[in-house]
């Protein structure tokens, strides 16, 4: 079963632009798109009309500039779970669920507060959110793709491949990222500073974790250059300072649970909500 590239829209500025851009990384991918609306059916047959019309005009805008592209539309009935759930089960048949990041309406508009971060913590597959601003020049070439790269290789496996293969069918190269910082009194070990005088240091150290964890997605992705860089530093910090100029930021999640509901962590929390370009958040494999 071919997995689509999943959309969903409001109709504001930021939804429509997740709209192209996920139609744009349907068509490097090889892959259909579907454009979904999240309604209540309390607001009657009238407003579900008007939400299948917008959606047909918006499939039609999407085949005009790409018409080989396969665009099909839904209108997501929300069960008693509320627009998290919608969403959820929207991204669980989906390569990538791609939400506008700013918007106002059942889909999109709770996506920096409490409803977003569940979605976000709970897909199964990436999400990926995307700016009102973003136009598909900043997909240009020059610009790289940055990723994360934290803990062991596996800690990383789904971040990394998502980040390798995006770069691939969009001929990019790769900055791959892991910050450092000293251990405290409560993570230090006589075993974890024997390993790091090993490596010639805890810079040293860091930087061979970091090659280790790359070895499988160079020889898989031979063709994608990739650049390796460690810093001392908050995560979060790190990857928002080289944001900027990139055409895609990825991460990977690791949502905690607490008796309030998920929550999806401090980086990925600092680069949603920060970073001026796309961000794609991973699940954990």
């Amino acid at each position: 079963m071919t997995r689509p590239i999943t959309v969903g829209v409001d109709g504001s500025t930021e939804s429509l632009a997740a709209v192209q851009w996920a139609a744009r990384e349907a068509v490097r991918r090889g892959l259909p798109l579907r454009v979904v609306h999240a309604w209540e059916k309390s607001d009657g047959e009238d407003r579900a009309t008007g939400v299948r019309e917008a959606l047909a005009q918006t499939a039609g805008e999407v085949t005009d500039r790409h018409p080989d592209l396969p665009v099909t539309t839904d209108v997501l009935d929300i069960p008693e779970g509320g627009p998290v759930e919608a969403l959820v089960a929207a991204a669980a048949d989906a390569e990538t669920l791609v939400l506008g990041s700013r918007g106002h309406g059942a889909i999109v508009g709770f996506l920096l507060g409490s409803v977003g971060q569940q979605v976000i913590a709970e897909s199964a597959r990436p999400v990926v959110l995307v700016r009102a601003d973003d136009r598909a020049e900043s997909e240009a070439a020059g610009r790289e793709i940055v990723v994360g790269q934290q803990g062991s290789p596996d800690d990383s496996a789904a971040s990394l491949e998502f980040a390798f293969e995006t770069a691939a069918a969009r001929g990019a190269a790769v900055r791959v990222v892991r910050a450092w910082s000293l251990p405290t009194v409560f993570t230090f070990s006589p075993g974890s500073l024997k390993l790091a005088d090993e490596a010639g240091g805890l810079e040293q150290y860091e930087k061979k974790a970091l090659a280790e964890a790359l070895r499988p997605w160079g020889e898989r992705f031979p063709d994608v250059q990739v650049t390796q860089h460690v810093e001392m530093g908050s995560a979060g910090e790190v990857l928002l300072s080289m944001a900027a100029p990139a055409q895609l930021l990825v991460v990977g999640r690791r949502a905690h649970r607490s008796a309030v509901g998920s929550r999806i962590g401090s980086v990925v929390h600092a680069v949603v909500h920060h970073a001026p370009c796309p961000v794609a958040v991973v699940p954990p494999a």
